[in-house]
């Protein structure tokens, strides 16, 4: 009686808070896949390279001292805090698309936060580490917490909570970069006319994030509700 109870409360509630987070989640990558491809085909009017222009910004930001580096993949761009460098895939490197620009222009908003001191930054780089433990082993724990003990069921809910405040606490990070990265280029890089697409690759973008928070949000929520008709 127990086992059918959890399988059915298993799928009903993966149905009820996960699905339509993943749903979410595939409309926003085929948002952000579409919205890049399209204005990777588009040169923005400097013709400077997505590397060109993130050294622009960081030099008059006083932020010489970030290097700039290529990174394999694709969408694999980043800013690395810890050793100081932003991290450019190829085709944002060495593009000179609306795409490429604004891609790099991101990565350099984060490091612009970072030497400022952006405290939801520094607050996402702390939960990070827990975080990274967190999604490694969160789910071997709530499955022995169904088969052994609910303290480990308790334990593993608890270190998924880490995972779902630090992708709540990524979204005012990712979202501020974007404000600097449009800021920046909006002063003397581009036309007002490449600001339009610029926003909509950025949007597109943003909408990742948000799609990771919901789905994690909605497991926890799943979690929970597993949890509460385990004790039932």
């Amino acid at each position: 009686m127990y086992y059918g109870r959890y399988y059915g409360g298993y799928y009903g509630s993966w149905m009820l808070f996960v699905l339509p987070a993943l749903i979410f989640a595939s409309y926003a990558q085929l948002k952000i896949s579409t919205s890049f491809n399209k204005y990777s085909r588009v040169p923005n009017g400097t013709g400077y390279t997505g590397a060109q222009i993130a050294r622009m910004i960081l030099d008059r930001n006083g932020l010489s001292d970030v290097r700039i580096e290529q990174v394999a993949g694709q969408l694999s761009d980043h800013y690395d805090p810890r050793s100081k460098v932003v991290r450019l895939s190829r085709g944002v490197y060495g593009g000179t698309s609306i795409a490429s620009m604004s891609v790099a222009a991101h990565e350099v908003g984060h490091a612009i936060q970072h030497a400022e001191g952006y405290f939801p930054l520094i607050l996402r780089n702390n939960i990070a580490p827990i975080a990274s433990i967190g999604s490694r082993f969160v789910w071997i724990l709530i499955m022995l917490g169904f088969i052994i003990s609910p303290f480990l069921l308790e334990v593993g809910i608890l270190l998924y909570l880490a995972v779902v405040l630090f992708q709540v606490v990524t979204l005012p990070v990712e979202f501020n970069a974007s404000s600097r990265a449009l800021y920046q280029l909006e002063n003397g890089i581009v036309s007002n006319s490449e600001i339009k697409p610029a926003k909509e690759v950025l949007r597109a973008a943003a909408l990742t994030y948000v799609a990771a928070t919901l789905v994690a949000i909605g497991e926890l929520l799943r979690l929970l509700s597993l949890s509460n008709r385990r004790d039932s």
